[in-house]
């Protein structure tokens, strides 16, 4: 028997929805249940997914918001119906640690992808290695983010990023708006790497550093990496799943 705990983003999409399925179902506490439910976006999916690694449940979710990249599509009350049938895949995120100027090291994570991004009129000046290797000494540009396979096809995709299989164990390196070198396109990378990226003028170009939905300013420096000791368990309908989602993405680009 399958024990649910439903969360439900505060949207009025989901507000007489909440009542139906609480009253069909019994709302377990994250503890008891053996299957987290998420009703909302894609944004809300990463809030709870990170809220809730502790409890080591897998999660289907439900698309209440918009394009609902990571959720699976609202087809009725029959939760046990869809999960019985549905498919499990696991992911890892990427593991940031950033210094900021006050050197202040902050930890996050990201499922889709960490981006720095430059917080002023002036344009970013950032140097990327991978391990002890150069991979750009100096990069002009607005910006620039690591995406994972799932994160491909959002941020990293609008910035004409490549879209990754999930399966690949690759990471894209994408520049946002880069002015020198103008046409450099970024790089794909095994996931086993680790990335460094350094802030060349911490004082005239400050940077800010974002992992998914949280945000760090000032950054001087920071680490990327998969932290492939966390996995988060997701639940897909066979027809629609993460896999497909993918392939039909890089289908309509090319």
């Amino acid at each position: 028997m399958k024990k649910y705990h439903f969360v439900f983003d505060k949207t009025k999409k989901n507000f007489n929805l909440k009542k139906i399925f609480l009253k069909k179902y019994k709302n377990y506490t994250p503890s008891q249940s053996n299957l987290i439910i998420v009703l909302g976006g894609d944004g809300f999916m990463l809030q709870i997914l990170k809220k809730y690694k502790k409890y080591n449940k897998p999660f289907y979710g439900i698309n209440r918001g918009t394009f609902g990249f990571l959720m699976n599509r609202y087809k009725g009350y029959d939760i046990d119906s869809y999960v019985r049938k549905s498919k499990l895949i696991t992911i890892s995120p990427l593991q940031m640690i950033a210094i900021n100027k006050n050197k202040m090291v902050i930890k996050a994570i990201a499922i889709n992808e960490v981006s720095l991004l430059r917080q002023s009129k002036q344009t970013a000046l950032l140097r990327i290695s991978i391990g002890k290797k150069n991979l750009i000494k100096k990069l002009v540009s607005d910006g620039v983010l690591i995406s994972t396979p799932a994160g491909s096809t959002a941020y990293n995709l609008s910035v004409h990023g490549p879209i990754l299989s999930l399966n690949s164990k690759k990471l894209a390196i994408t520049p946002i708006s880069p002015f020198r070198p103008r046409r450099w396109k970024g790089k794909i990378i095994s996931d086993k790497s680790i990335i460094e990226i350094k802030n060349l003028d911490l004082k005239k170009r400050p940077i800010s550093a974002v992992a998914d939905n949280i945000e760090l300013r000032y950054i001087k420096k920071l680490k990327v990496n998969v932290n492939k000791k966390i996995k988060f368990k997701l639940l897909y309908d066979k027809s629609n799943s993460l896999i497909k989602k993918i392939r039909s993405e890089q289908l309509k680009k090319q």
